[in-house]
């Protein structure tokens, strides 16, 4: 099963989380992985990390900002994620792939390369969980599942900062 997280209100990576702690809960092997966030940077990291061991990575040298420059380490430590999780493929029930959807959108990573994980995912019976904003509509007809997360109110729009354990 492909199943996506989109959409612009908060909490797509919360339901990634969500996702892995059930299919865990269940005694199944999960491997999670993050394209953009530094290893450390968000609290669900450090639960993911103390019960998936080699099975979460934190690839992302930090959100890109194309005016900022990066590309070319960003897209490196994609495609290392990449890897991993196609050799993940198979040996685990569900693989997830935080912010996949924008690395796709910033063109870190290739419609090309996602599907090819995906077919390969479907050939090796691994649930597929991807999230991000700017679904496809490619993407939004090879999902099986799609949760669209809207936001309804925020508090970053009346200035209010991120919270640490609420928003990373």
């Amino acid at each position: 099963m492909i199943i996506v997280y989109t959409g612009n209100g908060k909490g797509k990576t919360s339901a990634c989380v969500g996702q892995a702690v059930r299919a865990y809960g269940q005694g199944k092997v999960v491997a999670f992985g993050q394209f953009f966030k530094l290893p450390g940077q968000a609290g669900e990291q450090n639960l993911l990390k103390a019960i998936l061991n080699d099975n979460f990575r934190a690839a992302g040298p930090g959100f890109y900002f194309p005016e900022h420059g990066g590309f070319a380490e960003q897209r490196r430590q994609a495609l290392e994620l990449l890897a991993w999780a196609r050799e993940k493929c198979g040996r685990c029930f569900l693989l997830i792939l935080d912010e996949a959807i924008y690395a796709l959108q910033a063109e870190i990573i290739t419609e090309q390369e996602l599907s090819g994980l995906i077919d390969r995912c479907r050939e090796q019976n691994t649930h597929l969980v991807l999230s991000g904003r700017g679904l496809p509509d490619w993407l939004r007809q090879e999902a099986d599942l799609i949760s669209d997360i809207q936001e309804v109110k925020h508090p970053l729009a009346a200035g209010q900062k991120a919270l640490p354990g609420i928003e990373f």
